[in-house]
């Protein structure tokens, strides 16, 4: 099996309850309050690795920041998603917000010149015509 297979697999699974719980979390709280304890949960994993590493992360003066805007636009994705759940259905608002690998094809094609293959393209329109079918 290909070393990506395992932690693909896994990534699918824990997006897919990240996706779900916030309804259940809107529920008790509000999405402002529910971040704060979101982000928390990611320090946790945080101190976690740090730990597992010995307290010596790896350096790099351009890696640092590009990671911290990772962090950023995740939980700013996630403070939407929450923000989009207390008014939607899960549902709708998992499936369309899924669509967020069409940003990242795009992204890496045009930045990193990486190819999309007709498949790939097909595969993104078919994406597209799934929020008309799904938001109808």
């Amino acid at each position: 099996m290909k070393e990506w297979i395992l932690p693909t697999t896994a990534a699918i699974f824990l997006w897919g309850f990240w996706g779900f719980l916030p309804k259940l979390t809107t529920r008790y709280l509000a999405p402002s309050s529910a971040i704060i304890f979101e982000v928390a949960g990611g320090l946790l994993l945080g101190a976690i690795t740090l730990a597992g590493l010995q307290f010596r992360p790896q350096l790099h003066p351009l890696g640092i920041p590009l990671a911290m805007m990772t962090g950023l636009l995740g939980a700013g994705g996630a403070f939407c998603f929450l923000q989009a759940v207390v008014h939607g259905p899960v549902t709708l608002v998992a499936t369309l917000s899924a669509l967020y690998p069409a940003v990242t094809l795009g992204l890496a094609h045009f930045f990193l010149h990486e190819a999309i293959t007709f498949r790939q393209a097909v595969g993104i329109g078919l994406a597209l015509l799934s929020v008309i079918l799904v938001a109808a």
